[in-house]
């Protein structure tokens, strides 16, 4: 079963993207800023097939600067950003990355997943 590591610095935002992408067919780690996202990709990246980040967090790193970040170091993991505040600019989201309006529903978060996932990374409920 795929691993997804959900970056979030709101509790209740965090546990109910964990219970959507649990119910997608995927295990799930967790952090709460993106400074422990980093520390934790670093020491299971080869586990983790998918990123799932806010972008307003406390720490040193913004959930755009995470995403960049896990592009460059392990291009294998698939990408999407959240906010229902702040949207990209040009040069925010790395290349294949998806964002992803905040209030967000499990269906949004699945057809994202779907989309930009490869066929060989998707848990059993995602492929067709």
């Amino acid at each position: 079963m795929p691993y997804a590591l959900v970056v979030d610095d709101d509790a209740l935002i965090r546990m109910t993207a964990m219970d959507i992408l649990q119910e997608a067919g995927f295990h799930t780690f967790e952090a709460g800023d993106g400074d422990a996202a980093m520390a934790l990709l670093a020491e299971k990246h080869a586990l983790i097939v998918l990123l799932f980040t806010d972008v307003q967090m406390p720490g040193s790193r913004n959930g755009f600067a995470v995403a960049r970040e896990t592009a460059g170091q392990w291009p294998h993991i698939s990408i999407v950003v959240a906010s229902g505040q702040a949207r990209p600019c040009s040069g925010d989201l790395p290349e294949g990355a998806r964002f992803l309006g905040k209030p967000f529903s499990a269906e949004m978060v699945r057809e994202h997943i779907k989309e930009i996932l490869p066929d060989g990374q998707k848990p059993a409920p995602l492929r067709d």
